[in-house]
């Protein structure tokens, strides 16, 4: 109760006259403050953010949803609000730039993400067939498809003996992710699948991995995910970024599963949060970075 009036009240009316009384020892505003005085990635961006979502300015406020092709003259209006000159801090709209790409590409990564989430597995689609048909390629190249409905769609961790009806919760988000983590890191994956396939400590792949999917999705839909796009892409993080991470989530849950030994499948639930959990305090850290530099052959 205290906590959440404190909140209010700093926000409300004491932050803003703190910034006044150091804006008048320092000279500067609070986003070059931020943009001199934190390094790039997510110490920069975030705190640009919250300065920004917090102002008493409706310009400043809209800086964080401006389009790319306006960026330029917002940024402009900006500074003049601000009465920062370029002459005596060169690189302020610099830096503040790429706050705000960040930012906004964040967003329409999430747009981008929730579009290919919404589309359909089409079995009268060529190309959502041609994908499917290509992850089993990947993972069992050895091994030919008897026929495009069949039970050997078991044997990479599909639940029935047609793979479309376990894309309904993803989309083809879920299908697109596998696709990128079996032709992207093919050793891995493969690896992957053969522990998923052990008679005591396998678990479903396929499923596993949309299950995954839809833990990335999450993330990404709440802004946790901020801190590691931030840090790890310089300007606007694109479809393949969250590809990859998914790509990190698949290959580290693989080995928590394998290092924790779980009694049976039917203790998935509580292992999947556990990791869950684990990935979300990672995410606190301000220089978080979730990539594959552990996997034999990083990115």
């Amino acid at each position: 109760m205290f906590g959440s009036i404190w909140g209010y009240f700093y926000t409300s009316f004491l932050r803003y006259w703190l910034k006044w009384f150091i804006r008048q020892v320092t000279g500067k505003c609070e986003l070059q403050r931020i943009c001199a005085g934190y390094k790039p990635g997510a110490p920069r961006t975030t705190k640009a953010e919250y300065s920004l979502k917090n102002s008493k300015s409706k310009l400043l406020r809209a800086a964080v949803d401006v389009e790319e092709d306006g960026l330029e003259k917002h940024l402009d209006l900006v500074m003049r609000e601000k009465n920062v000159k370029t002459q005596r801090d060169p690189t302020f709209k610099v830096n503040l730039k790429l706050c705000l790409v960040q930012i906004t590409g964040y967003r329409n990564l999430f747009t981008s993400v929730e579009e290919l989430r919404k589309e359909n597995f089409d079995s009268d689609k060529v190309q959502h067939e041609e994908m499917l048909l290509k992850l089993w390629d990947l993972l069992m190249p050895e091994v030919k498809l008897e026929s495009r409905v069949t039970k050997q769609w078991g044997d990479i961790g599909f639940q029935g003996d047609d793979p479309k009806t376990d894309f309904r919760g993803m989309g083809m988000l879920g299908l697109t992710n596998l696709v990128f983590f079996s032709e992207n890191y093919t050793e891995e994956a493969r690896q992957v699948l053969s522990h998923a396939n052990h008679p005591k400590l396998g678990y479903s792949y396929a499923i596993v991995g949309i299950n995954l999917t839809e833990m990335a999705y999450s993330l990404l839909k709440s802004g946790a995910l901020k801190p590691h796009f931030y840090n790890t892409v310089s300007g606007r993080p694109q479809l393949q970024h969250l590809h990859q991470l998914f790509c990190y989530l698949v290959y580290k849950f693989d080995k928590f599963w394998v290092e924790e030994e779980p009694e049976s499948i039917m203790e998935f639930n509580h292992y999947r949060e556990k990791f869950h959990d684990n990935i979300k305090i990672q995410l606190l850290d301000p220089a978080v970075a979730l990539t594959m530099t552990d996997s034999p052959r990083s990115n």
